[in-house]
C-alpha cells in the first residue's frame, strides 16, 4: 500500500480508502447489509494497508454506521480513521447538531470521529448550517473530543467550493467528485487544486463515476485501450490517472465485493504521482471526448434521489437509457426495464422534484424520466 500526507494534519493516509457506501447487500435491498461478507472485505482491505474509512448518516438506509460499529472491533479501530458526515439537509435547528453526532457515535461504538464532514455542502445547505452556527459548535465538539478534524463534502459549482474554502481558516479536509470526466464538474480540478493549496486533505469521492467507467466501452474507445501498449483494467487506468496527481491525498472507493477489494488493492500499490507519460495522459483526453458523445445523462447512481415517493426506480432507469445509447443496445435494456425493474416505472413520476432538489448531479430528472420512457416503451 502506498500512503501520502493527509493535508497538514501529521499523518499519512493510504491512497486507497475504503467506501462504505455501496456494501454487499442482500436481497437487492440497500438497507440489508451483508455483513459477513462485508466485513471479510473490509477486515481484508484493512490487513492490506488501508487505512481511511469513509461513510455517513445515510448510507445504507442508516445501517451503515452501524455495521462499522460491529466490524471495527478486535483491534480494527486501532488501525484506521474513521469519517463520517453531518446529513445537512436533515438539521433544522442548532439543537440537531449534537443530537445527530452522539447517535453517530452510538452506530459507530467509538468515542471519537476521526474526520467529521459536514455531508453535500452547496449553495443552498452551506448558508443554513453556518448561520445555525455550525462552524461554532464543531470547534466544541473538537474541544470535547467528540470530534478531532473538521471538513466538509461537496456538490456544487466551483465558484460556491472557493466561497467555502474561503469562509473558514480551520478547515482541514474536503471531499469532492473527481474522475477523468469531471475534470470541469463540479469543483473539477481547479477545486482539488485551490484546496490542496490551502494545505486541506483532498479525498476524492466517486473516482469511477459509480462504476461508468469500468463497463464495457463503446468500440472506438476499446479500440484505443487495445491499440496502447500499456496494458491495465479500466478501473485502474482511471484510478491511475488520479492517483498521477501530487494533490491528491485518498481515492474513496464503494466497493461491492471482493474481487473489487483485491483490484483495488493491487491498483493501489502501484499509486504513484507524475509516473503516467505523456502518451498515457493524451489516452485519457481522448477517451473523455469520446465518452462524452455517448452519454446523454450524467447519473452516477449515487442513490441520493431515492426512495421516491412514487416508487420509481430513478437511478436504475437512467443506467439503463444509459447503457442502451452508449452500447447502441435496444434490446436489453427495454426488456430489463420492462419485466425486471423491480419498481415503478418513469411514468408513475408525479413530477414532485424532490429527486432534484436532492441530486448531487442537479439532472434535471423529471425530464429525463419522460424521455427514457418513451424511448424504453418504443419499439424500434
Amino acid at each position: 500500500m502506498e500512503y501520502r500526507p493527509f493535508g497538514k494534519l501529521g499523518w499519512d493516509v493510504s491512497v486507497l480508502g475504503f467506501g462504505a457506501m455501496r456494501l454487499p447487500i442482500i436481497d437487492g435491498d440497500s438497507s440489508k447489509i451483508d455483513e459477513p461478507e462485508a466485513t471479510r472485505m473490509l477486515h481484508y482491505a484493512i490487513d492490506k494497508g488501508v487505512n481511511y474509512i469513509d461513510t455517513a448518516y445515510i448510507y445504507h438506509g442508516g445501517n451503515s454506521e452501524k455495521f462499522l460499529g460491529h466490524a471495527l472491533k478486535d483491534g480494527y479501530r486501532e488501525k484506521v480513521k474513521i469519517a463520517t458526515k453531518l446529513p445537512s439537509w436533515i438539521v433544522n435547528e442548532s439543537k440537531d447538531f449534537d443530537s445527530l453526532l452522539d447517535d453517530q457515535l452510538k452506530r459507530l461504538q467509538t468515542e471519537t470521529i476521526d474526520v467529521y464532514l459536514l455531508h453535500g455542502l452547496n449553495h443552498t445547505q452551506w448558508p443554513k448550517l453556518r448561520d445555525l452556527g455550525v462552524l461554532e459548535w464543531a470547534e466544541k465538539a473538537r474541544q470535547d473530543g467528540r470530534i478531532r478534524h473538521l471538513g466538509f463534502s461537496f456538490h456544487d459549482s466551483v465558484e460556491v467550493f472557493k466561497e467555502i474554502v474561503d469562509a473558514y481558516d480551520s478547515w482541514e479536509v474536503c471531499q469532492t467528485q473527481y474522475n477523468y470526466m469531471d475534470i470541469e464538474f463540479q469543483a473539477g480540478v481547479e477545486g482539488l487544486r485551490y484546496a490542496a493549496d490551502r494545505g486541506l486533505a483532498t479525498v476524492i469521492m466517486e473516482p469511477l463515476r459509480g462504476g461508468q467507467l469500468t463497463k464495457r466501452p463503446p468500440d472506438v474507445i476499446a479500440s484505443m485501450l487495445e491499440a496502447t501498449s500499456t496494458k491495465r483494467s479500466q478501473a485502474d487506468w482511471a484510478l491511475q490517472w488520479i492517483w498521477n496527481q501530487p494533490e491528491v491525498s485518498v481515492i474513496l472507493s464503494g466497493m461491492t465485493m471482493m474481487e473489487h477489494v483485491e483490484e483495488n488493492i493491487e491498483s493501489a500499490q502501484k499509486a504513484t504521482i507524475d509516473a503516467m507519460t505523456a502518451s498515457q495522459l493524451q489516452l485519457i483526453d481522448d477517451i473523455r471526448v469520446e465518452y462524452l458523445k455517448t452519454t446523454p445523462i450524467s447519473c452516477t447512481s449515487c442513490q441520493y434521489c431515492i426512495p421516491c415517493p412514487e416508487g420509481v426506480q430513478i437511478f436504475q432507469i437512467f443506467e439503463l437509457y444509459n447503457d442502451g445509447q452508449r452500447y447502441k443496445d435496444d434490446v436489453r435494456p427495454r426488456m430489463v426495464y420492462k419485466n425486471f425493474l423491480g419498481g415503478k416505472q418513469a411514468d408513475a413520476c408525479a413530477e414532485c422534484h424532490e429527486c432534484e432538489d436532492v441530486c448531487p448531479q442537479e439532472i434535471p430528472i423529471v425530464e429525463w424520466l419522460k424521455t427514457c420512457h418513451g424511448w424504453m416503451m418504443s419499439k424500434s
